[in-house]
């Protein structure tokens, strides 16, 4: 179960979620899928930050989540940290968050995608879902543009996925 966390201030959840937001709107520039991530120490320190690069690197792992967590480099304990990103993790992301015992889970939005944070909720992980619309903004126009790249990213074929996203 992950460490207990002071509680935390709007204010700085959403400063930490611009980060994850800068690195998203990177990502769709670059021709990718816009989702930024943001692994926080917790002194508040920016740890490592990334984006989702499926697509730029032609591999499935690159999630945004990862590539932050990447970046974080090698620590001795995640306990304490705060993975922020701009969209609901996959399970995937999910699974790196509770094998690592990172301690809160700020979520951009989770209306586009429902991915694995009430399963962390319920081992231990605090969870924040700040409902940005910006993020949802952002997911909603790239899901209308390249649904095929979409369905990719979560595994899903499109002619199956009824209307999920």
């Amino acid at each position: 179960m992950a460490a207990p966390l002071p509680p935390l201030d709007p204010t700085v959840a959403r400063g930490w979620l611009a980060v994850a937001l800068e690195e998203a709107r990177a990502g769709a520039a670059a021709g990718g899928v816009p989702i930024g991530a943001a692994l926080i120490g917790g002194d508040g320190e920016v740890l490592g930050r990334g984006h989702n690069r499926r697509v730029q690197d032609d591999d499935p792992s690159v999630h945004a989540e990862t590539a932050a967590f990447r970046a974080a480099g090698r620590q001795r304990s995640y306990r304490g940290t705060t993975m922020v990103t701009t969209l609901s993790p996959c399970w995937y992301c999910s699974g790196l968050v509770r094998q690592f015992g990172i301690s809160r889970l700020v979520i951009g939005e989770a209306r586009t995608f429902s991915g694995g944070h009430d399963w962390l909720a319920e081992h231990g992980v605090e969870v924040v879902v700040l409902d940005d619309p910006a993020c949802a903004e952002l997911m909603g126009d790239f899901i209308a543009t390249h649904p095929h790249l979409w369905h990719e990213d979560i595994g899903t074929d499109e002619q199956d996925a009824g209307g999920r996203a």
